[in-house]
């Protein structure tokens, strides 16, 4: 049901990548679908969603995500909100114990922060556009001023889409080396002429060592690759299935 970084454990932090065992959902969402956006019975979204916040030691009132719009944008968890008022955002930083954060995924990069010293915690969603845009910067600059300190910041990648599945066109290629020519290295030709192959992992790896991020880990799960462990947007798409469930990744400070 749930994967864990080892660079996230501390006393009075929790954590959870959360797989797709362990809910109750069926058919294409089988089985743990936290996605309140997808197509799923909202009863057992709200049902795999109240079993996640008990494995981080929360009630499921204060196990909050936003309305993900793949963007820069970060908001700062203060007290509980509801699906019906979540902010429109892609990351989520906290120093309030008993409340815990959390980002869906299926394919983009799941990223949970924690400063174990300062007691502030974050997650993002960073998918190719959050990435290029800011979204991991701007969440450590919204940790920094909730009180911690970058030096002593420790993030962990989630499971996501890596490069041997992630195949792009030579638009999105050009795009990220129009912002930066330096992130061809991000990139391997494809099979198919005008194709490359995108290190999404890579290139968040980069971008968090260069908002000096000291502690990096990345679990070098694929989400793509591995039908049986995690839903994938692609891969969906692939199949020609009509939806796609999707992952939680959270983390909060026990009280």
């Amino acid at each position: 049901m749930t994967i864990e970084a080892p660079s996230l454990s501390s006393p009075g932090i929790r954590h959870a990548f959360f797989t797709r065992d362990g809910g109750v959902s069926s058919g294409i969402y089988q089985s743990l679908n936290g996605g309140l956006g997808s197509k799923d019975d909202p009863a057992n979204v709200i049902e795999n969603r109240a079993r996640m916040a008990r494995a981080l030691g929360v009630v499921p009132t204060h196990f909050v995500s936003c309305y993900q719009i793949h963007s820069p944008d970060v908001v700062v968890a203060t007290e509980p909100w509801t699906w019906a008022n979540a902010p429109r955002a892609d990351a989520i930083v906290t120093k309030t114990p008993g409340l815990a954060v959390g980002v869906g995924t299926a394919d983009c990069g799941p990223i949970l922060f924690a400063d174990a010293d300062a007691r502030v915690v974050g997650a993002a969603h960073s998918g190719w556009k959050g990435a290029l845009t800011g979204v991991i910067e701007a969440t450590v600059t919204a940790m920094e001023k909730l009180g911690a300190k970058r030096a002593n910041i420790a993030a962990a990648i989630g499971p996501l889409i890596r490069q041997g599945n992630y195949e792009v066109g030579a638009e999105f290629v050009q795009r990220f080396t129009d912002a930066n020519a330096s992130n061809g290295r991000f990139f391997q030709n494809a099979a198919r002429i005008g194709h490359a192959m995108f290190d999404l992992p890579g290139y968040i790896r980069m971008r968090l060592e260069r908002a000096e991020i000291k502690s990096v880990e990345d679990l070098g799960l694929c989400t793509y690759a591995d039908p049986a462990r995690f839903f994938s947007y692609r891969r969906t798409t692939h199949n020609g299935e009509p939806d796609y469930g999707r992952h939680i990744n959270a983390i909060a400070l026990t009280k």
